[in-house]
């Protein structure tokens, strides 16, 4: 099984490949990015050469760090039972709406915020309910002589490199409130987003997909130790192959890009608020600990924070609607 990774150890940042409880390092001047524009053949071929000449180091005793600089995040929201239960819980509406069946949605996220595994995630500003979101993601690798526009399914699986664990990190208080204006979210998500331990690479899932490309790989999510939701990544509305297509639909998949899942079934506690009709389990709060496993990629974990005390909006002005300038007021007449 080949997994990339970064790493802090003594001082300094290493990225390379973990196998058998040990980190080996790239050479200098390679970096995961590297990899991803070099194609997933031609890593296969550097983590061979980079396990047998590297000293290694063992994982006991680094800090593993998010697995790549992502170019773009998009996040899908591809279950069905968590659409379902979130619309219920943001919307106070039952059902899903008919849009959803029509095409896959997914909206631009932070690149800037990744979070690797054991880092604290702190609350933000104005946030009463903290909220995870465990997704899968696809991580996209160069494919030779493709330009990653316009992808059919089966071309777009050639440009899975990888896949990793994302939590989508969720302020739900505040996504509620941006949400009524058809647009976002923004400040809800913007925040974090952990992607890690790893990334395990394509080639290790290839016999698992079923013959319509779903994967049957376990999920699962606890806080303090209780689990909380437990779905199958084959639950999703539609493949990962045709979610890197419709990406590449009109525009373009870039190495580098991360397209998350969407949250599983029962993977987040805004889908249990839905049906439960109360914040039951509760919101996050400082000190909780939240867990996430991929069943063929690992494990991260993370810790709340404290909240930021601050206040961050910004009240629109009340603005006259005025079409024209009065004679006089105009600054170019000055």
């Amino acid at each position: 099984m080949v997994k990339i990774a970064r790493w802090s150890h003594d001082g300094g940042t290493w990225e390379g490949f973990v196998d058998d409880g040990n980190c080996f390092a790239l050479p200098a001047g390679r970096t995961v990015n590297t990899l991803l524009a070099a194609g997933l053949e031609e890593t296969l071929s550097i983590a061979a050469e980079t396990l047998r000449s590297a000293r290694p180091v063992a994982l006991r005793d680094v800090q593993l760090l998010a697995p790549l600089a992502p170019s773009t995040i998009r996040d899908f929201v591809a279950f069905e039972e968590h659409v379902e239960g979130v619309r219920k819980s943001i919307d106070g509406v039952a059902g899903v709406v008919a849009e959803w069946y029509e095409a896959p949605t997914f909206y631009f996220t932070n690149p800037h915020t990744v979070t690797g595994t054991g880092e604290v995630i702190g609350i933000p500003a104005g946030c009463e309910d903290l909220d995870f979101e465990t997704e899968v993601a696809a991580v996209v690798g160069h494919v030779p002589g493709s330009d990653g526009r316009n992808l059919t399914a089966a071309e777009a699986h050639h440009h899975i490199f990888g896949y990793t664990i994302l939590n989508d990190w969720s302020a739900r208080d505040l996504q509620r409130r941006e949400m009524k204006v058809s647009l976002g979210p923004c400040k809800g998500k913007d925040f974090a987003n952990t992607l890690g331990p790893w990334i395990v690479t394509a080639d290790e899932f290839a016999h698992l997909h079923d013959d319509q490309g779903f994967l049957p790989i376990s999920m699962a999510v606890e806080v303090n130790g209780e689990p909380i939701g437990q779905d199958l990544l084959s639950n999703m509305g539609w493949p990962f192959a045709e979610l890197v297509a419709y990406a590449s639909q009109d525009s373009v998949v870039r190495p580098g890009d991360v397209l998350g899942s969407g949250t599983c079934g029962s993977g987040c506690l805004a889908e249990l608020w839905g049906r439960n009709g109360s914040k039951t389990p509760p919101p996050l709060t400082t000190d909780d600990v939240v867990r996430m496993t991929v069943e063929g990629i690992g494990t991260i974990e993370n810790t709340v924070g404290e909240r930021r005390e601050a206040v961050t909006r910004v009240a629109a002005r009340n603005r006259p609607r005025n079409r024209t300038v009065s004679e006089g007021e105009s600054a170019m007449s000055a």
